[in-house]
């Protein structure tokens, strides 16, 4: 095999299995277990694999509740904000959005009551303006990652 889209062909790999050994991931891309080692090195200081983590199910954690959360803020304190809810450790994801919301965030939750207080404590920051929060019904599919395309 060439070289030619290996480091492509190397995050596909670990994204079916993040666990692999490097002398599998060479095997399955036919190169040497040193070519392996270095592509992913690099993969590692470019930051595009920024980490291995377990996929966690947090509804089999009793974490029953998602919550979507989308703010308006007030334009200058939108880096206090953000940096507010990504401190908060149920906030999963949280985005700086274009649109009628400034904030979108993402929370897991043990319970409505849980939620509530966390939302309330939010909302006493007088920077943000309005906030809107939907419940999740059914995650459809949720925490998803594809693979790379590649040009052969």
């Amino acid at each position: 095999m060439t070289y030619e889209n290996l480091d492509a062909k190397l995050v596909n790999a670990l994204l079916g299995d993040g666990r692999a050994s490097l002398r599998s991931l060479a095997e399955e891309l036919d190169v040497s277990v040193t070519t392996i080692s270095n592509h992913l090195s690099d993969l590692e200081e470019q930051g595009v694999i920024q980490g291995y983590s377990p996929i966690v199910d947090y509804d089999a954690l009793e974490y029953d509740v998602t919550a979507i959360i989308q703010l308006k803020v007030e334009g200058n304190a939108l880096p206090d904000i953000t940096e507010t809810l990504k401190e908060h450790r149920q906030m999963i994801s949280v985005y700086e959005v274009t649109g009628d919301y400034d904030v979108i965030a993402v929370g897991k939750f043990r319970d409505t009551d849980g939620m509530n207080d966390q939302i309330k404590a939010l909302l006493t920051d007088p920077d943000i303006k309005e906030s809107n929060t939907s419940v999740v019904l059914n995650a459809v599919t949720e925490n998803e990652q594809f693979e790379l395309d590649i040009d052969e």
